[in-house]
């Protein structure tokens, strides 16, 4: 079992800056591609970027130029840089990652989601 536990959402007010963290533990083998989503109320959950083990970056267009998200490989550590935040950045953000057991299996792990609520 692999635990993802998220840290850093908060309050902000339009146009300022959040950084999450997202940390694996557990029976880690291999941590290949570490994403973040975010699901606002009412809404489906949606892919925001994606970082895979060599650090290929993917983005959301609506994050594009706003967010960056980075890994540290030896921390089993997943970042987002959130700039320029807007009000429809309000969301519960989740992080999630695809382990690769020893045996070659591969399963996708979610975190609890830290919520991110910014005031205009």
């Amino acid at each position: 079992q692999v635990q993802l536990v998220e840290s850093g959402g908060g309050l902000v007010q339009t146009g300022e800056s959040l950084r999450l963290s997202c940390a694996a533990s557990g029976s880690i083998f291999k941590v290949t591609a570490m994403d973040w989503y975010r699901q606002a109320p009412g809404k489906q959950r949606e892919r925001v970027a994606t970082i895979s083990s060599v650090g290929t970056t993917n983005y959301a267009d609506f994050v594009k130029g706003r967010f960056t998200i980075s890994r540290d490989n030896a921390k089993n550590t997943v970042y987002l840089q959130m700039n320029n935040l807007g009000s429809e950045d309000t969301a519960v953000y989740y992080c999630s990652c695809d382990h690769r057991s020893r045996w070659g299996f591969e399963h996708k792990y979610w975190g609890q989601g830290t919520q991110v609520t910014v005031s205009s």
